[in-house]
């Protein structure tokens, strides 16, 4: 990293000529690392301009390799890396679920259609073309390579890889089916079956094709994972709700538990249950299971018991649970070694503005180790299957996003953590296209809100801003809301671009704040759960409010010439500031925004009726723009992909009909067949060529 900084120096007149957003969105975009069960080897994900495809290192050269051979900028994404038990193969999923109608993605608008099908490379070190095995999604191979269990229609199929017949049928069943976790032995597959109002986990006997219900309830169960010798299973119960909690804050619930379970009888007893208060409602981490079985017969899991996400551990026979990372932080991504004794995870202890690596014991008999420091951010933490190094991903505030990998000291070693300084696993990670040196360094900053709160925000100053300068300034609302930007490029592939247009934003003589309203993560459960959120009254507008008074009462800011940008809840935030506050706002990039939180709500839950509860309902739309729409006067960009599965393409489409009638100046950015997340790399290109360009054009320089 301090070698990619040494290159930062340009004078500040050639920085402003050589950004573009062609050079921003330059830069590949790793993600998905998955490391093999045995061998060493880690392969991941790289979207290099809308090209993705698979690489792999293994020791002991740790050479990069790319796997694939995708060549197009077509949509089709790749996922679900499941490693063959012995490292020698590799399923993969390419393309995207469908849509409510059947549709899978297709962005690219290929006459010929998509798919979402799992494909196998049988051996990583032989080369050679992927085998498609059909379409499907979540592929889970059989503890003895014999074959690959994977979801189809709602039914799991198996695929006999020793056979190569087609693929049949193994469970027909219920509700919507998901979480194939295989017993270590083979002889059985658990797996969790939605049934709307409550959820049961189910074993497979494989061998007698019988399905056993693992002590079912009116609750909600998830998360099953095997012990190591496979005579027990662990979940998560939830107890049942008819409540609606979507977009609404939840700061405490009927607790919930973890059980342990017989999968032979089905059987089951809970070891362990949250307190009443603050964290008896679930929020978990990221990981590939909420529960993770470790050695000395321990389970590790996440709980805000402090308010705070942390992760404890209790015994898996029951009993108190052990807090392993003590303190005010969040604790985000996290993976489990392979011997089951040491937790990876990154968090923002320390530097809340940022995400660092650490690992700590699973019996927290000694506390978290740090594995990073400074001014980087770092995430995903995977740990090889021999222990021989941690391979991540890391950014900075001028760098993007990159693979790195740290090789460890052998175990029982003296000496530091970490065993030496991580390394980038490719020769040129940052691509010379790419305007590192141009860009600016971000700061953090407090913003008080209308209602008085302090609100965390990130600055952008331009390069080159002399005394008693005033610029246009725009301010900038991430979506989710469960989310929180970085002092930093961000670790998921559409903040990441968003930072760029930030960072471009202020090369081109913006002054640019990045708002971390309430609602969003990072900052603690009662941050995070803010009262009156979302569809239950807005608070986050205040925080609207107060970053365009914050950014009005700069003497380096024009007042008149004040915008804001975000997409989807960003987007919302942004109608809502310009319907309610366009004396303050002066114009906005509205992109796939929620405009009525009863038509968003009921994307996410179809069963929604707003006649159940009419105060509710009223409240609701009350929260919305579409309520506000007769103060709206700024002109405004929309932005909106037409097979968006997140925020329906009608809420833009009412929006538009709206400010029509009241006369508004509305542009429009349409792409045909493109979802929330924009897979062409071409139309991210657009997008935020179109949001600079109109908010240069309507703000000016």
């Amino acid at each position: 990293m301090l070698a990619l900084l040494g290159l930062l120096a340009l004078p500040a007149a050639a920085q402003q000529a050589s950004v573009t957003i062609e050079g921003l969105m330059s830069a590949p975009f790793p993600e998905q690392l998955t490391a093999a069960p045995v061998g060493g080897a880690v392969a991941w994900v790289r979207n290099d301009e809308g090209v993705r495809n698979i690489w792999m290192v293994a020791p002991p050269s740790w050479e990069a390799v790319r796997l694939t051979a995708y060549e197009a900028d077509d949509g089709q994404e790749l996922g679900s890396l499941a490693w063959a038990p012995d490292g020698s193969g590799l399923a993969f999923v390419r393309g995207g679920s469908p849509n409510r109608q059947g549709e899978h993605p297709n962005p690219a608008s290929d006459p010929a259609g998509a798919e979402q099908a799992i494909w196998y490379l049988p051996s990583i070190q032989g080369g050679g073309e992927p085998q498609h095995i059909g379409s499907g999604s979540s592929p889970s191979f059989r503890p003895d390579g014999s074959g690959i269990a994977f979801l189809r229609g709602g039914v799991v199929w198996f695929h006999d890889l020793t056979s190569g017949s087609e693929a049949e049928a193994l469970i027909r069943a219920r509700g919507g089916v998901g979480s194939l976790r295989w017993s270590p032995d083979g002889s059985r597959l658990a797996f969790v079956s939605n049934r709307g109002t409550h959820a049961f986990v189910g074993v497979l006997d494989v061998a007698s094709r019988r399905i056993r219900w693992v002590d079912p309830s009116v609750d909600r169960d998830s998360n099953p994972v095997w012990s190591p010798d496979g005579d027990r299973l662990a979940f998560i119960r939830t107890p049942a709700s008819s409540e609606s909690r979507l977009f609404r804050p939840v700061r405490e619930a009927e607790p919930w538990s973890i059980r342990v379970a017989d999968p032979g009888t089905g059987e089951a007893r809970e070891i362990w249950r949250g307190h009443e208060g603050v964290g008896s409602a679930f929020w978990g981490m990221s990981a590939e299971n909420q529960l993770l079985w470790g050695g000395d017969d321990r389970i590790v899991f996440p709980w805000e018991r402090t308010g705070w996400l942390l992760l404890y551990s209790v015994p898996a026979s029951g009993g108190s649970a052990t807090l392993l990372t003590p303190g005010a932080f969040e604790v985000e991504q996290v993976t489990l070694d392979p011997e089951g004794r040491t937790v990876y995870f990154n968090s923002n202890q320390d530097d809340i503005d940022r995400r660092h690596l650490w690992r700590v014991s699973v019996d927290g008999s000694s506390p978290p180790q740090p594995i990073t420091r400074g001014s980087g951010v770092e995430w995903a933490p995977t740990p090889t299957s021999g222990g021989e190094a941690l391979v991540f991903l890391r950014a900075a505030g001028r760098i993007p996003a990159h693979e790195a990998i740290l090789e460890l000291p052998p175990e029982g070693a003296v000496g530091p953590v970490d065993g030496g300084a991580p390394r980038s696993l490719l020769p040129d990670p940052v691509p010379s296209s790419f305007p590192s040196a141009a860009l600016v360094e971000p700061e953090a900053v407090m913003v008080s809100a209308s209602d008085g709160m302090e609100v965390p925000a990130q600055l952008f100053l331009p390069p080159g801003l002399a005394p008693g300068e005033r610029r246009p300034a725009v301010a900038f609302f991430h979506g989710g809301s469960r989310r929180q930007m970085l002092l930093g490029f961000h670790y998921m592939s559409y903040y990441h671009n968003t930072y760029a247009l930030n960072q471009y934003l202020a090369t081109q003589g913006f002054v640019v704040l990045s708002v971390n309203f309430r609602s969003g993560t990072g900052y603690g459960m009662e941050f995070r759960e803010a009262l009156g959120y979302g569809a239950t009254g807005a608070s986050e507008f205040h925080d609207v409010m107060g970053a365009g008074l914050y950014l009005r009462s700069r003497s380096d800011v024009d007042p008149e010439r004040i915008g804001l940008w975000g997409g989807s809840y960003g987007g919302y935030l942004t109608a809502m500031g310009l319907a309610s506050a366009s004396d303050l706002y002066a114009a906005g990039v509205d992109v796939h925004g929620v405009h009525d939180w009863n038509v968003g709500i009921q994307t996410f839950r179809p069963d929604y009726n707003p006649l159940e509860d009419p105060e509710a309902t009223r409240v609701a739309f009350e929260a919305s723009p579409m309520s506000r729409l007769d103060g709206w006067r700024s002109p405004v960009l929309v932005i909106h992909g037409d097979d968006d599965r997140n925020v329906r393409f009608v809420e833009t489409v009412d929006l538009v009909e709206e400010l029509r009638k009241r006369d508004v100046e509305v542009e429009q950015l349409v792409l045909p067949d493109e979802v929330h997340g924009f897979l062409l790399h071409e139309n991210w290109l657009a997008v935020l060529g179109a949001t600079a360009e109109f908010l240069v054009r309507r703000l000016g320089r």
